[in-house]
């Protein structure tokens, strides 16, 4: 139903700029930091390198993503927290594995967050090293180019991506083009290159470069980098429009370009800076510069919107503290800013860009935290064909396991990387994992401590029996509908006062994308004036108690925001004295609670008539 309601020659248009943006930037600089690994240029490492390539694309992003993990949707929404959700529907946390499939995704999560931050860094210096091409004096201007581009880049961000959205998709298919173009004409020169497509090159220049091989191939992942994105961004336009704008487009004019560059280079007889620019005509080379920055800036944007989605499911996920969201637009929900995260993306790159100074040298960073989120899904993918889609063993052995032995020779060929910069996203990931994980089992023990200094819902009608009963509407929050809220029974305490009408309100997070409007509330008189209201919202929407109010109402309860008083229950975590990591870990943990954007804002409760009442809590 996603794909046929969204199926349509704009959704393609759309999918080209939004979704493929970050592949389609590569042959800026995959091809020759391949080439530049191999060390001495020879007629035989062309043709491998681009028999390599040309392989990886058939097998890791049209055979891998574009036929087989698309299939892994969760209601049409893809990514590495989307394939967690759909691994861990009517799976049993009891279980010993449960900890290792929430380990991977924490892991993955974090890979994805690294490649956020250095995509950008990478796309944008990769485009702007072209000025050296136009003057050899310009090569000083790189660097604060690079750094303005990227500055304009974030600081649009708060102002949403739904207008210069419309002009992602015209802008890549003119790259597109451009690139095969330019790619089609030198082959024409020296269409002997095409025999690169035989495997047999490939695998003849890993067996004459045993030394180097692995290095090669690390240069040879960044063709693929990017392909992540077909899967985590076809829930903005559905699966069919994704795979045409591949299979019609994008996939033909990566391989002319490649193979374009190959024969360049034969032609030639010798290594030359910048193969794709020295494809252009020299009178061409200004607007193709141009529009080089304009598509590495729109796969930067990509990447950046995609940061922002995965920051919110992962606090749906209870993977990170409530962080402030706003919504950029009134008709798309995944138009969203995040400002904490923008500002520290901004940083991160400005930081990668400063400290590697090209995009050769942050190469070996980028590949790294590719390589980890698609390793990961891989591992995922196999647990989903098994576990939801029913596959018989020997099927998902056939189809999973040798995908994950490719990915595992990247995965060393990255490896090799580590000195040169690849060390950096195993570092913050491992830092971003240690966040998630104790946000994680942080929140598992403070419900625990919750649990045993609450009131079970079952004796509701003792604790407010007696209490007199003022006019209005009360709104308690509660964070388990087997207990009653904080803030009620803090209510009790110090006013020893109950509403005349109260309503319990309990926020459920679906495992499932969006939840349908219709069915967002449900509601249960379980006292005389106490009534319990589930409001329903998925893991990529933002849970809006206004809205679940308004839905009260087409149920037929009378309630509104500006005639009830809201009452939250904020939680003063104080973590016992500990030695150890487990001692670190809570008090970070606390640190991190008492940091977190309050209720009242995340869930976008009306400012005015907001109560909040303090519970301190020992973990």
């Amino acid at each position: 139903m996603h794909d046929s309601r969204r199926w349509s020659l704009p959704a393609v248009i759309g999918a080209i700029g939004i979704v493929y943006g970050d592949i389609g930037t590569s042959p800026l600089y995959a091809f020759e930091t391949a080439l530049n690994a191999a060390g001495a240029f020879d007629p035989g490492v062309v043709l491998g390198v681009l028999s390599l390539i040309f392989w990886s694309l058939m097998l890791s992003v049209t055979f891998k993503y574009v036929t087989i993990m698309m299939r892994a949707d969760n209601q049409g929404e893809g990514g590495i927290l989307a394939l967690f959700a759909l691994a861990q529907r009517n799976s049993d946390a009891a279980r010993g594995w449960f900890k290792w499939l929430v380990g991977l995704a924490l892991a993955g999560t974090a890979f994805f967050f690294c490649d956020a931050l250095i995509t950008p860094a990478i796309s944008v210096l990769s485009a702007v090293e072209g000025l050296e091409l136009l003057d050899p004096e310009f090569e000083g201007a790189v660097i604060p180019v690079t750094i303005i581009v990227l500055a304009l880049l974030f600081l649009i961000q708060k102002r949403g991506t739904a207008r210069v959205g419309r002009l992602f998709g015209p802008v890549m298919i003119v790259w597109f083009l451009a690139i095969a173009v330019t790619g089609a004409s030198a082959i024409r020169l020296h269409p002997s290159v095409l025999v690169a497509v035989d495997p047999r090159y490939g695998i003849m220049l890993l067996m004459t470069h045993p030394v180097t091989g692995l290095a090669i191939l690390g240069g040879v992942f960044l063709a693929l980098t990017g392909g992540e994105a077909l899967y985590a961004d076809m829930g903005h336009f559905g699966k069919t429009p994704v795979r045409i704008a591949w299979l019609a487009l994008v996939w033909p004019s990566l391989i002319l370009n490649y193979f374009g560059q190959g024969a360049m280079l034969l032609d030639k007889g010798g290594m030359i800076p910048h193969p794709l620019y020295a494809l252009v005509p020299p009178a061409l080379l200004p607007w193709m510069l141009i529009l080089a920055t304009a598509a590495t800036v729109i796969a930067s944007q990509a990447v950046i919107s995609g940061a922002f989605s995965v920051a919110r499911q992962a606090v749906q996920l209870d993977l990170l503290p409530r962080i402030r969201v706003l919504q950029t637009s009134a008709l798309e929900q995944g138009q969203i800013y995040v400002p904490v995260v923008n500002m520290l993306q901004f940083l991160a790159v400005v930081a990668f860009v400063l400290g590697f100074r090209s995009s050769d040298a942050l190469s070996g960073a980028y590949g790294a935290a590719v390589v980890g989120t698609m390793f990961i899904t891989n591992i995922l993918g196999g647990f989903v064909a098994a576990t939801q889609w029913h596959w018989p063993r020997w099927a998902v052995f056939a189809v999973f396991v040798p995908l994950l032995a490719m990915d595992s020779v990247f995965l060393a060929g990255n490896l090799t990387k580590l000195q040169t910069g690849g060390w950096i996203p195993l570092t913050l990931s491992a830092i971003l994992c240690f966040v998630f994980w104790t946000w994680r089992s942080g929140r598992l023990d403070l419900r625990e401590a919750l649990a045993k200094m609450a009131v079970q819902r079952k004796d509701l009608a003792k604790l407010i029996d007696g209490a007199i009963r003022v006019p209005g509407t009360g709104v308690f929050l509660a964070s388990d509908r087997n207990l009653v809220p904080s803030a009620l029974i803090r209510n009790i305490e110090h006013n020893r006062v109950v509403h005349e009408r109260v309503i319990i309100l309990n926020i459920e997070i679906a495992h499932t994308p969006r939840q349908d409007p219709v069915r967002r509330v449900d509601i249960e008189e379980i006292l005389p004036g106490v009534y319990e209201i589930t409001a329903r919202f998925g893991f990529m929407e933002t849970p809006d108690v206004a809205q679940a109010m308004k839905s009260c109402r087409t149920r037929g309860m009378r309630v509104f925001s500006e005639d009830s008083s809201f009452f939250v229950g904020r939680h003063l975590v104080r973590a016992r004295p500990r030695p150890g990591f487990k001692g670190l870990q809570r008090r970070f943990f606390a640190a991190m609670q008492s940091h977190s954007t309050q209720a009242a804002e995340f869930f976008r409760m009306p400012y005015k008539g907001v109560i909040v009442l303090n519970t301190a809590v020992e973990i």
